[in-house]
């Protein structure tokens, strides 16, 4: 039975000695065990044995002791380097610093629309390596930059009870449109840790085949914004709205969105209280795209209102456009471990751009629409409207001292 590796450096400890000690008709028996034991070559052991221990004098103060137990580390050529990873950085904020999944398969195409707009300017040989990068590379080279980035909230909308009964229930697992159109709708409050008196909220509007997401703010959840906001919301999708799913907020179970869905043929389902499972789709763009973008301040002025709105128009190009995500398509247990499979990932546009159930007419408009945007305009425009909410709300605060 051959020895690990570990057994094989204390054989070597404990024969060496012996070995070089010994005469020769004793060291070619020791050599032929030890052979047996390791598997290496007559040579290589016989180097092994009589080299382990051997003391060097470098000069009168320093003598070194060999060890061959310990072994250098072995060199490797660098494929990727710091010019590699300075653009590679760049790509990745300003692709909202996504994960490696997920930009790995879109770096081609963000590549060209960056170089298009002359937002960066690489070599054949730099452009070649982030194309062929695997996402496990992008994760490891972003590994520094991740660390230097890292929020949590709290739900406002509590369950209603108008038309309850008039309007099915529909859980997660019974989600399995094959296009777009079906949609999950809920609210998002800025009340930045203070629930008292009114402050904006966001509608969120995530469709569950393409995942395209709009959102719009409104100055409180009252059902006239929202039922409003619903309809411009409407208007703006690139795609017959055909239904929606809504957690059983009173904001949402109304006569008003009733009786507009039933005029207009569009399904309408509620979720089961307090299972937000059953929105989940909905529930993660709150936090990708909401929270990412807005935070988590309070919001309650009209100026406020108008900036986020601003940030949102720039926000649902940037997104649906150029905002990769990977869908759930398998899920097992094996034992006690549940296994994920994912797609891979593409933009809500391409998503949209694929189904045979979107005209010819609809692809042709984002297709057009697509080829004058700018990822990287797009992103310091956001930027932009970002900051200014957080010196509005600073100078808030600071007001709110002041008084105290």
């Amino acid at each position: 039975m051959r020895l690990t590796m570990k057994e094989k450096k204390k054989a070597v400890a404990i024969l060496a000695p012996r070995y070089q000690k010994a005469s020769k008709k004793e060291k070619g028996r020791i050599l032929e065990e030890f052979v047996e034991w390791t598997g290496y070559c007559r040579t290589h052991a016989s180097y092994v044995l009589s080299m382990h221990g051997k003391r060097k004098r470098i000069n009168q103060k320093a003598v070194i002791q060999a060890d061959v137990r310990k072994t250098a580390r072995r060199g490797r050529h660098r494929i990727y380097i710091d010019e590699v990873k300075k653009v590679l950085i760049k790509i990745w904020y300003i692709m909202d610093c996504i994960c490696g999944k997920r930009l790995a398969p879109v770096m081609g195409e963000v590549i060209e629309k960056l170089e298009e707009f002359k937002e960066i300017s690489i070599t054949r040989d730099v452009k070649a390596k982030l194309i062929s990068m695997s996402a496990a590379t992008i994760d490891r080279l972003l590994a520094g930059e991740k660390r230097k980035q890292k929020i949590k909230g709290r739900s406002n909308t509590k369950p209603g009870t108008l038309l309850k009964n008039q309007i099915p229930i529909r859980t997660f697992s019974e989600w399995n449109e094959q296009r777009p159109g079906f949609v999950e709708i809920d609210l998002v409050g800025h009340d930045g840790g203070d629930a008292r008196g009114e402050f904006m909220q966001t509608l969120d509007v995530t469709d569950i085949y393409s995942t395209w997401t709009e959102t719009m703010a409104v100055k409180n959840k009252a059902q006239v914004w929202v039922f409003e906001a619903l309809k411009e919301i409407r208007k703006r999708l690139p795609f017959e709205l055909l239904g929606i799913d809504s957690d059983s907020g009173a904001e949402f179970i109304n006569h008003h969105l009733y009786e507009y869905c039933k005029e207009k043929k569009i399904s309408f389902t509620r979720s089961r209280s307090y299972r937000k499972n059953d929105n989940c789709f909905v529930e993660q763009k709150n936090y990708s795209v909401v929270r990412r973008a807005v935070g988590y301040l309070r919001y309650d002025t009209e100026e406020e209102l108008r900036i986020i709105n601003e940030l949102y128009r720039y926000l649902r190009l940037y997104t649906n456009f150029f905002q990769p995500s990977m869908k759930l398509i398998e899920r097992k247990r094996v034992g006690s471990r549940v296994i994920k499979k994912h797609d891979k990932a593409r933009t809500p546009y391409q998503r949209v751009w694929e189904s045979p159930s979107i005209p010819e007419s609809a692809k042709r408009e984002l297709k057009r629409q697509y080829k004058e945007l700018n990822p990287a305009s797009l992103k310091r425009k956001i930027t932009r409207l970002q900051s200014k909410l957080i010196h509005m709300a600073e100078r808030k605060s600071k007001r709110k001292r002041n008084i105290a």
